[in-house]
């Protein structure tokens, strides 16, 4: 098997990120030099056949030898999912609702331990633009047969409990830069066979009016990840949303000591800051404004059943007794779920109700709905 350098440096990839840096350069100069960061990110991520989640590669793996980038929770334990069906099974029961929705479902982990969890007759949809993972996603997901069903697109009206593992941090974000006296917002300029940063005046601005901006201060805001939630309140009829994602309350996001933001690259399980280079070739993301998140949902008629970090989470949807019966290896393998220097604080969770709200079993422990 080749090894990750080997696969990353392999011809048909230099090709397909030359590609498609051709492509947005030739964007920039029509949008007159300069295209905004969420603009980029989105045709560096989502570009049809060219962008990282759009073409031939595998992005989730436990190990870089596998030519991965980064890992996911689903993709380190099935406990995971198991722990989750809990809390969708009572949602499920809650809202009377017999479909699950899930968004971004990467190689379909997730949705292989949820359906081997719930009771047969649960239904699985799922929404995820990219053709190339959905066709991964069908040859984990044959042998739930009609049960699972895959969309372009939310449809006007449903019901269900939907479910999104690190969906809203891949949603691309608007990039500000504060010079001590002016906000700018932070684009993308051609330069040479690359690309340069360039900021324009703008009156767009942080959430976090009583934070103390320095000067030289980068971060980001997430109209996108905000409209979706929007969106979602609209169409979801009845039933609940759970989204599980690293990211902060708004007062951690925008606190003076961040003052970089929170943008980052993956590829080959290191990160990095820049996404100007090997376009395509690594994801882009950036954490999840969890209190912007909660006020979208809220303001559109949704209501906020709970707010509070993975580990948490889990343990009040029964993984430490999935522990106990695991044995060693899925003991270990499960442990960074819930480690507070791993997944464990970094990632949270938000649930939403559409309709009545129900004491969901994720929070009845340490909710932190009141630090939103």
């Amino acid at each position: 098997m080749p090894s990750y350098n080997a696969a990353v440096t392999s011809d048909e990839s230099t090709s397909v990120s030359t590609a498609l840096t051709t492509r947005i350069q030739a964007a920039i100069v029509a949008a007159g030099g300069w295209l905004p960061f969420d603009r980029f990110m989105s045709m560096a991520l989502y570009e049809p056949r060219l962008g990282y989640y759009a073409r031939d590669s595998r992005q989730f793996g436990t190990l870089p030898s596998s030519g991965s980038d980064f890992v996911t929770a689903p993709e380190l334990s099935p406990l995971f999912g198991r722990a989750l069906a809990v809390q969708v099974a009572q949602a499920l029961q809650a809202t009377g609702t017999h479909e699950v929705w899930e968004f971004g479902a990467g190689s379909g982990a997730l949705a292989a331990q949820l359906l081997a969890a719930l009771d047969g007759d649960v239904a699985y949809r799922i929404v995820d633009l990219s053709a190339t993972l959905r066709e991964r996603q069908a040859a984990r997901l044959a042998p739930f047969g009609e049960r699972v069903r895959w969309l372009d697109a939310l449809p006007d009206r449903f019901e269900g409990v939907v479910v999104g593992n690190e969906v809203l941090d891949a949603m691309p974000v608007q990039l500000l830069h504060f010079d001590g006296e002016n906000w700018f917002e932070r684009g993308v300029a051609v330069d040479g066979d690359g690309f340069a940063w360039a900021d324009r005046p703008t009156a767009l601005r942080p959430p976090a009016a009583r934070s103390v901006f320095l000067p030289g201060a980068v971060t980001e805001i997430h109209p996108q990840a905000q409209a979706f939630v929007r969106t979602l309140a609209e169409r979801l009829a009845r039933g609940a949303a759970f989204f599980i994602d690293y990211g902060f309350p708004e007062h951690e996001y925008y606190h003076p000591q961040r003052h970089g933001g929170t943008l980052m690259c993956h590829r080959g399980h290191v990160a990095d800051a820049d996404p100007r280079v090997d376009v395509g070739l690594k994801d882009i993301t950036a954490h999840v404004d969890f209190s912007a998140i909660a006020l979208a949902g809220q303001d559109a008629g949704l209501q906020v059943l709970g707010y509070t970090s993975q580990a948490r989470f889990l343990i009040n949807c029964g993984l430490p007794a999935l522990l106990v019966a695991a044995d060693v290896r899925a003991r270990t393998t499960a442990q960074p779920l819930m480690l507070e220097h791993e997944m464990g604080e970094l990632f949270k969770v938000i649930g939403f109700a559409a309709g009545e709200p129900f004491d969901a079993i994720g929070f009845c422990s340490g909710d932190r709905s009141h630090t939103l």
